[in-house]
């Protein structure tokens, strides 16, 4: 365990645990309006499932558009299938979570980005050479958000 609390890979997984309950309800009741999703993913992370021309065409980043026509729309843990159509034919992807840089709803004016997910802890970018003698006293104090807040 380490000693800091990563809030933001915290925020990260909440994100997209959303993104994901938000697929398994639309795999159930469709999308509804005039809603519509664009994702944007890394084609190299490893799960990410595409025909090989399509692999071809997106080495790195491919942009998806999930509005008026997609089927077999599956969660599955984490990562989702779909079947879109790409020039009138249906091409079947498979999306881990993590793959996933961007997702937007232009209609609701929603987007969220995201970062890598690091599971295991990022190493100290400037590790004390010496170890400490005496442990560093730690503040009990009351911290004021008023320097945090924005004026008035």
């Amino acid at each position: 365990m380490t000693d800091k609390i990563d809030y933001n890979q915290l925020i990260q997984r909440a994100f997209r645990e959303m993104l994901k309950a938000l697929l398994v309800r639309v795999a159930q009741e469709g999308l509804p309006g005039e809603h519509h999703f664009v994702f944007v993913f890394d084609t190299t992370v490893p799960g990410v499932q595409m025909p090989g021309w399509m692999k071809a065409k997106y080495p790195e980043e491919m942009t998806i558009v999930m509005q008026h026509w997609f089927d077999n729309l599956a969660i599955m843990g984490d990562r989702f299938g779909v079947t879109l159509s790409f020039n009138g034919v249906g091409e079947s992807l498979v999306i881990p979570f993590n793959a996933i840089k961007t997702f937007a709803d232009p209609h609701a004016k929603f987007q969220l980005a995201f970062e890598p997910i690091h599971d295991a802890p990022e190493p100290d970018p400037d590790p004390d050479p010496e170890p400490e003698k005496a442990p560093k006293p730690e503040s009990g104090g009351v911290v004021s958000l008023d320097a945090f807040r924005k004026g008035s």
